[in-house]
């Protein structure tokens, strides 16, 4: 099986292409060619000897993965499906006015185990590559307009910290798509260990999936708040200044009887205090056998006027792609009936 370039730095091109017995500066060729005019083939980078190139392309590819199957949504979110293994991945792309907001997956399935997220009851399928993550920006029919990527698609983002810090430095890198980090957000369920490396080695925007404040409740959904309490989340992100550019949001989906209580807006104010942030409240979308369904719309409504009272802004999140399981919880990385 051949290597992939795309993912790699200008450094490591540079030996690959001595290796190929090309000149060192023509890593920074490659470079150019995979990241600015996003060549699919070895062939096309004309700027290397037919030689160079032929030699190159006995032991590389460039890598780029096509999605197999895409759906549109009658808002307007596609929904791509990319090949995996084991279980394929999605990639959602979310248009709004002159944004253009690609969702994108870190890992095929996901170990944490969520019990209201469709992907966490695929179970983990293993860490995406380089090659992989990229190709959700790269191989899209909006790969040219992209303004804003979150990720926010299928796996933990922090459980494959070393590969998306890769994919974050190409985004931003001026060798690489010249992103501003203000571009970028990155969602956690709070993987404490990589979510301080996290804010310490990127200044991109933080969502963090809370859903409770009342730590014995969250445990009962999300399995992960036994190793890393959500109290302790907090309290880190709390070390870090957000009264800048750099932003902090909480993900809170509401389910009708569980978590839409005036204790828990209580509680979630309390535990919120002193930090500027934003709160997305999110509707529910129902999945199969689970014991919770959405709140009313009227029960959001006043969720967001408890949170606002004390303090804390909170927005309701409008749904998007619902209809093609491309919403919050739904993305299960297979072939859906059309």
């Amino acid at each position: 099986m051949k290597m992939r370039l795309l993912g790699k730095t200008p450094d490591e091109l540079k030996e690959i292409a001595v290796e190929a017995g090309l000149p060192a500066f023509a890593g920074k060729q490659m470079a150019q060619w995979l990241y600015q005019k996003r060549v699919r083939s070895i062939e096309e980078i004309t700027n290397l000897s037919k030689q160079g190139r032929e030699a190159l392309a006995q032991r590389y590819e460039v890598g780029l993965i096509e999605p197999i199957d895409v759906q549109t949504s009658q808002d307007g979110t596609r929904k791509y499906l990319f090949p995996h293994q084991d279980l394929d991945f999605e990639a959602v792309m979310i248009p709004d006015e002159d944004r253009r907001t690609l969702c994108v997956s870190s890992q095929a399935g996901c170990k944490m185990g969520c019990k209201f997220c469709m992907t966490g009851r695929q179970g983990f399928h293993g860490n995406l590559e380089p090659a992989q993550i990229l190709s959700q920006y790269f191989a899209i029919e909006e790969a040219g307009e992209l303004t804003n990527t979150v990720f926010m698609g299928m796996g933990e983002p922090l459980d494959n910290w070393v590969t998306v810090k890769r994919v974050i430095d190409i985004l931003t890198a001026p060798w690489g798509l010249a992103w501003s980090p203000k571009r970028i957000t990155l969602s956690t369920i709070g993987v404490l260990p990589n979510l301080k490396r996290y804010l310490d080695e990127s200044r991109c925007h933080l969502a963090v999936s809370l859903h409770n404040p009342f730590p014995e409740e969250r445990e009962e959904m999300m399995p992960v708040q036994k190793a890393w309490s959500v109290t302790e989340v907090v309290r880190l992100i709390k070390q870090y200044d957000f009264t800048g550019q750099r932003r902090v949001s909480f993900e809170y989906t509401i389910f009708h009887g569980w978590n839409d209580t005036p204790r828990h807006a209580e509680e979630l104010v309390r535990l919120l205090r002193h930090l500027e942030c934003r709160v997305n409240l999110i509707r529910f979308h129902r999945i199969p056998d689970f014991p919770y369904g959405p709140a009313q719309q009227r029960e959001m409504e006043a969720f967001r006027v408890f949170l606002q009272e004390g303090g804390i802004t909170a927005t309701i999140r409008a749904s998007r792609g619902e209809d093609i399981f491309a919403a919050c919880g739904l993305l299960a990385g297979k072939h859906q009936e059309k």
